[in-house]
């Protein structure tokens, strides 16, 4: 039985990434800043983990993730993914195992006008994207979850944001598993119908072979390691466009997850024991509906 660290156990997507863990017969230990989240009380453990502004962060992650014999840890939240990043080889040789991408696929992604620029080199189909004001949509460089996202019609300080053609269509997005060699042995295309604060309440798991080739061709060009979200717009002429890729577990990929097996069994047969991934169909037409769930702890 292995222990599995999740960060950010406060979320409101947290749960279903925990009820993985514990369904795959394993100890889920929930991490965040705040010491009554709700994850700690989905799961036996938790650990209160340093501020990400923290001088010494690293140092107390790694005596933490010791005192606690962590095993693996499956990082998510976006201030650290660097971190972590640097340091798997470091974690690798105390026994505690990363499952993410490298540090510099983390970068690209991490910042959107290097994204613009990766999808350009790699041929990719991406809206025209500039670090002027030139076009109505901007956002910020380095933002996620759609804070600071809108249509500017008015000058602004274009400092930390970039503008980008505005795009019409179908918003589409891919839940990707990629095994060691960055081959994607799962490609979940689901139409994105609700989302809530950044993360997706509704969705349907679609049959969309050319969303599934560009997938290929964007894995071919840059090595990911593990669960990727990518999100995509499909146009009323069939055109595709990539907006962006998230080299991390998402909130949404619990869709991802009930459409094909518990990705948590794939990254320890995988990653941890070295077995083949033999993958199962995908379930097409699947549904998923989120709801929000109350947990009631008895406090003094």
């Amino acid at each position: 039985m292995l222990k599995i660290l999740t960060e950010a156990s406060g979320s409101m997507s947290a749960a279903y990434l925990i009820k993985a863990i514990q369904e795959a017969g394993h100890v889920a230990v929930a991490s965040d800043i705040d010491p009554d989240c709700v994850g700690r009380y989905l799961t036996s453990q938790f650990i209160q983990m340093p501020s990400k502004n923290a001088p010494d962060l690293w140092e107390q992650t790694i005596e933490l993730l010791k005192k606690h014999d962590i095993n693996i840890v499956i990082p998510s939240l976006d201030e650290t993914l660097i971190g972590w990043a640097k340091r798997q080889k470091e974690l690798l040789e105390k026994g505690i195992h990363v499952i993410l991408s490298e540090e510099e696929t983390i970068k690209t992604f991490q910042d959107k006008y290097l994204t613009y620029q990766f999808f350009v080199r790699a041929g990719i189909p991406t809206p025209s994207t500039s670090l002027e004001q030139e076009f109505p949509l901007v956002k910020p460089r380095n933002g996620r979850g759609a804070v600071g996202v809108r249509i500017e019609n008015t000058a602004i300080n274009m400092e930390g944001m970039i503008s980008q053609e505005l795009v019409e269509g179908t918003e589409y997005t891919v839940d990707v598993f990629c095994d060691r060699n960055s081959d994607p042995v799962y490609i979940v295309p689901r139409l994105r119908e609700g989302v809530a604060q950044g993360k997706s309440t509704s969705g349907i798991v679609v049959n969309h072979p050319d969303i599934e080739e560009w997938v290929r061709k964007i894995c071919r060009a840059i090595p990911f390691v593990g669960p990727v979200n990518m999100q995509c717009f499909v146009q009323e002429n069939g055109e595709i466009k990539f907006i962006e890729i998230n080299p991390r577990i998402a909130g949404g990929m619990a869709l991802g997850f009930a459409a094909t097996e518990n990705w948590i069994n794939v990254i320890i047969d995988h990653f941890i024991e070295g077995k083949p991934i033999i993958t199962k169909p995908i379930k097409y037409g699947l549904m998923m509906k989120r709801y929000y769930a109350e947990v009631f702890v008895p406090k003094c």
